[in-house]
């Protein structure tokens, strides 16, 4: 594991860190809505960077200690985040990396996918849909009525007292959850991003309000890279029809269902999703 550091693309600074051995095949992580890198929690990266990959995580732009825009003022969109991840890539002089997208990590990375292939020697897209923020598509499940019922009780917290913005947080990521719920470890990811956060109120607001950009579903036909599908089979957030979508619209894809998992990569089975990453990516056929 490397320490932290920033780095400019585009004029936009982003917080980034590595784990294993740099002249190993690069391996990208991007986080989902409103997460920074601790998403992707250290043991996690090293049980990929033990399977023979360079690892690189980062902090996407309001979040973590990356750029930040005002809370409820986001100066860029969808397609922005997605140029981001490639500016990653390019501080590093990596050309082509395997490529993991967790939840909205996975709408930048399809987007990559489609639009710059050579870039990505293979995909995983975890927890997410052919997507991006709004209404499902008519033919795909919206968010389960329990989570609705669950943001329309939540109250915000003050942004300055970080006790309440970690229960916050906390709070989140349980109804985001399947059958089980590991407090401790979610209490764990959730302090660190609480105590690396420049504005945490930015973080939660801007990203869902950011703009889209076009519509890419129609365009998965495309993507050339090797696609592995990884989803919660009890995902309230996108419910697992998502992941038959995207295995039936990105050709050759193939999917992992996890008994028991929500909206989340539990640490019960980090090794299960490791494994699964890694032998894609080794043999991704």
């Amino acid at each position: 594991m490397t320490a932290q550091r920033m780095i400019e693309v585009d004029g936009v600074s982003l917080c980034v860190q590595s784990f294993g051995d740099p002249s190993h095949p690069a391996l990208l992580l991007l986080a989902g809505t409103s997460c920074s890198m601790d998403w992707w929690p250290e043991p996690l990266c090293d049980l990929l960077a033990d399977r023979g990959f360079f690892v690189i995580r980062y902090d996407q732009r309001d979040s973590g200690r990356s750029a930040h825009d005002e809370p409820g003022q986001p100066s860029y969109s969808l397609p922005d985040l997605a140029i981001d991840a490639l500016g990653v890539l390019d501080a590093h002089d990596i050309e082509t990396a395997h490529w993991v997208g967790f939840s909205s990590g996975g709408w930048a990375a399809q987007l990559v996918a489609v639009h710059s292939p050579s870039r990505v020697a293979s995909l995983t897209l975890i927890s997410t849909r052919p997507t991006g923020h709004g209404p499902a598509d008519a033919d795909l499940p919206e968010v389960a009525d329990s989570l609705l019922e669950a943001w329309e009780s939540a109250v915000e917290p003050d942004w300055d007292d970080h006790e309440q913005v970690l229960a916050f947080l906390v709070d989140s990521e349980r109804t985001l959850a399947g059958e089980l719920f590991d407090e401790e470890a979610v209490t764990a990811m959730c302090g660190k991003a609480v105590r690396r956060a420049r504005d945490m109120r930015a973080s939660v607001t801007n990203h869902p309000m950011a703009d889209q950009g076009p519509r890419w579903r129609e365009l998965l036909h495309r993507v050339s890279a090797p696609t592995l599908v990884l989803h919660g089979a009890v995902d309230p957030l996108f419910p697992v029809d998502n992941a038959h979508a995207l295995i039936a619209e990105i050709p050759g894809a193939r999917m992992i269902a996890f008994p028991g998992v929500g909206h989340e990569i539990p640490p019960r089975l980090w090794k299960d999703y490791a494994t699964a990453i890694a032998d894609h990516a080794v043999s991704p056929s």
